[in-house]
């Protein structure tokens, strides 16, 4: 049995020479083992906390807990454009958020995965019954119990994910979340595109469907709506109905068809019917009412509600829709093979 603490200390003073090294060969192995496993950190440094710590393999835990932290505060300038999208669902609401590292190969990690549901079942207790997007700092303070073999016990979710990082090596930080509330007649329907797990992926599509007149045949609207959240992921639309189209989003559109129309060179009444035709085929790319169904392109999806409410036997609508992709929006930063070379070296 490996000895440890106060007594792995005695020991060593105790013994000396060849019985102390015969000692120190075989159990530094092991304790070099079972701090690894315990932290996941790289050999090296596993090995040099335990010696710094005269071989205490819970001070040694502690040390590089404390050097992890230093370690993460230094990366967290680094840009983080991969990870995953973590989905939680209760009877009251769903809650999505969306949590980044430097590289793929961390995103694929069951510690990182187990923070980002971690986090999305946390995000269901943020208070209010309406939908809402939200930033880290709402849920920074909360306590979190984390449950994994290498990381748990209560903490803060930002010391968690401090801990999370220094543990990966890399940037890790909680960019955004959005919760949707269910409809008191109805439910929320979700999509993940790429899911290494239940629960998580690279894109999210949810929806809120309501029925008039109370719930009826529940096994429609889910099979409906989880195909809605799908076309939501593929076709990404960006307003629920033409109403809903912002005015300056449609007097750029029409003043980039009308440049597009003039120089063709035709009459003024020709340039306008123009725009107005290219117009009827924007509204088909961003509206989801106008768009054509995924799952059958006959269609259009208020086409695909109409045969919903009659299945049903009561008028059905999208109360709203959300699409969240992991790193959108966020500059990737390119590397030229001189600088990757200079990295290598």
């Amino acid at each position: 049995m490996a000895l440890c603490g106060a007594g792995r200390r005695v020991y060593m003073k105790l013994f000396t020479g060849a019985n102390y090294s015969s000692f120190s060969a075989s159990n530094e192995m092991n304790l070099i083992k079972q701090l690894r496993e315990r932290t996941s950190a790289p050999i090296k440094d596993v090995k040099a906390a335990l010696v710094d710590s005269n071989w205490d393999i819970d001070a040694a835990q502690r040390e590089l807990r404390k050097r992890g932290i230093v370690l993460a505060s230094k990366k967290s300038s680094r840009t983080a454009s991969e990870g995953l999208l973590a989905l939680a669902q209760n009877d009251h609401k769903t809650a999505l958020i969306e949590l980044n590292c430097e590289t793929d190969f961390i995103a694929r990690n069951d510690i990182f995965q187990h923070l980002a549901l971690s986090l999305a079942n946390q995000a269901l207790l943020l208070p209010n019954s309406s939908s809402f997007n939200f930033g880290p700092q709402s849920l920074e303070e909360m306590k979190l119990n984390l449950q994994h073999p290498k990381i748990n016990g209560e903490t803060t979710v930002q010391n968690a994910i401090t801990e999370v990082a220094a543990i990966m090596g890399e940037n890790v930080k909680l960019r955004r979340g959005y919760v949707m509330p269910a409809p008191s007649n109805g439910l929320v329907s979700t999509y993940l595109h790429t899911s290494p797990q239940p629960g998580l992926g690279r894109i999210a599509g949810i929806l809120s469907l309501e029925v008039d007149g109370g719930k009826t045949q529940v096994d429609a609207l889910q099979r409906v709506g989880s195909e809605l959240a799908m076309h939501v992921v593929a076709a990404k639309p960006v307003f629920l109905t033409k109403e809903l189209v912002s005015l300056d989003a449609l007097e750029n559109e029409r003043e980039i068809l009308k440049s597009q129309a003039e120089a063709s060179g035709k009459s003024q009444m020709a340039i306008d019917k123009m725009v107005e035709g290219r117009l009827r085929k924007y509204f088909e790319d961003v509206v989801l009412m106008d768009q054509k169904f995924v799952m059958n392109d006959t269609m259009k999806v208020k086409a695909v509600l109409d045969n919903l409410s009659k299945e049903v036997g009561s008028s059905v609508r999208i109360v709203s829709f959300l699409r969240m992709e992991v790193g959108e929006g966020i500059a990737r930063q390119e590397t030229d093979a001189s600088e990757a070379v200079a990295q290598a070296a």
